[in-house]
């Protein structure tokens, strides 16, 4: 295929110096390669951290939200501003369960985002094993939906979550539990509610999240003998949680949600606003340095460019002489800038995806967390090659443009 002259001579400037434009490619290689690296990381943590949020916490939680009693009521009555009411705010008696819940369920199971959808029934109980006691709270559930939204089956140690549903008042304790009272599948145990219920139950299973305060004091029972234990009937629910197929969309769907049932939609964003606060200092942190770092490539490249069109004056002033036009020289040196970016940017890609591949294999082994979680994502490579050619055209613009205005009769008598 045959090329054009100026594409002929830039190729020819940067053959020439060879060192020159291998420096330059280094400097973008490492920009695009610290790039690809940070945002994989930033990516991978970001996903870990937003996954281990859901080992507990739904996308969205629908409970019957406590409220104060306000003097609006008796604003309506009395017009006249001059009228002063005295009220005392105190929370409203109300009961914390849903009302139908198994029918806000079935209208929640229509909704296109919703994946899975589960009532719950919670409380606050007192286990007990011999002479020990020890606070906590159980959680009464259908254990195949429960499962299914939070993985509890990934989190046993032993026994069979399922047997849940096949033995008579059954429950899954945390490993903290079952360690501090020196329980073992097929122990009983007996738990007591606030209101002085209490259930001698089997444990058919030991879970462990590695979240501490989860694992000493929670367990999960059928929802139906929670109920009983609670001295509450069939149709008590405290919540309703809810799991969408993409969990973005969670603060509109719980919108949706709230006007539908007109109870409170908490979802998980509103939730966990200090970790998503923390996302986004560390996504400015990252981006500032890998901004940092392209700059300092991109005045490489400046340099490098100036220094060339120092040194090739004369050749420049002879291309006009010979009827070069201005536009033709700025695109001799704008194509040097561009070659450059690519050939630093394809490095960088390959060197970025090794590092990358290489970090990604460094052991951990805290928690649930094995090995250093990092992101390989498409988009981030596409990114650091636009980037990468943005900063070497950006870089190389105004030498170009410098080199375009040379005057060659001032050049050639000088």
């Amino acid at each position: 295929m045959k090329i054009s002259v100026n594409t002929e001579i830039a190729l020819t400037y940067l053959t020439s110096r060879k060192k020159q434009t291998v420096v330059a490619s280094l400097g973008v290689m490492f920009g695009i390669s610290m790039f690809i690296f940070m945002q994989s990381l930033m990516k991978g943590t970001n996903d870990y951290f937003e996954k281990m949020s859901f080992t507990n916490t739904p996308h969205i939680k629908l409970y019957n939200e406590n409220k104060v009693a306000d003097n609006h009521m008796l604003q309506s009555f009395f017009k006249d501003e001059s009228e002063k009411i005295l009220t005392n705010h105190k929370q409203l008696s109300q009961s914390q369960g849903l009302t139908n819940p198994f029918g806000i369920v079935g209208q929640i199971r229509r909704l296109a985002e919703v994946s899975a959808v589960t009532p719950q029934v919670t409380g606050n109980v007192i286990y007990t094993s011999g002479s020990v006691e020890l606070p906590g709270n159980v959680a009464g559930v259908e254990i195949e939906q429960e499962d299914k939204m939070f993985d509890v089956k990934g989190n046993m140690i032993s026994g069979n979550l399922l047997d849940l549903n096949r033995i008579h008042n059954s429950i899954l304790i945390g490993k903290g539990i079952a360690d501090k009272l020196s329980l073992h599948v097929g122990d009983n145990i007996t738990v007591r509610s606030g209101s002085g219920n209490l259930l001698i139950m089997r444990i058919v299973g030991i879970f462990a999240t590695t979240i501490k305060q989860v694992d000493e004091t929670k367990s999960y029972a059928n929802i139906a003998q929670v109920q009983g234990l609670l001295g509450k009937d069939r149709s008590y629910v405290t919540e309703i949680k809810v799991n969408l197929i993409n969990y973005n969309n969670a603060p509109a769907v719980a919108r949706q949600i709230e006007t539908i049932t007109g109870y409170k939609a908490e979802d998980w964003v509103k939730a966990n606003e200090q970790l998503k606060a923390g996302f986004k200092v560390r996504a400015v942190i990252l981006n500032s340095v890998i901004g940092v770092i392209l700059l300092v490539a991109g005045f490489g490249i400046y340099n490098i460019l100036n220094m060339t069109i120092y040194e090739k004056i004369k050749e420049i002033a002879i291309l006009k002489a010979q009827g070069f036009s201005g536009g033709a020289v700025t695109s001799i040196f704008l194509q040097q800038a561009v070659y450059i970016g690519i050939m630093g940017g394809v490095v960088g890609i390959i060197f970025g995806f090794t590092l990358t591949f290489l970090v990604s294999k460094i052991y951990i082994g805290a928690g649930t967390l094995k090995y250093l979680p990092m992101s390989f994502y498409i988009p981030h490579y596409l990114q650091a090659l636009s980037f990468g050619v943005i900063t070497t055209i950006a870089a190389g613009y105004f030498p170009a443009r410098k080199a375009s205005k040379v005057d060659p009769v001032t050049i050639i008598r000088g």
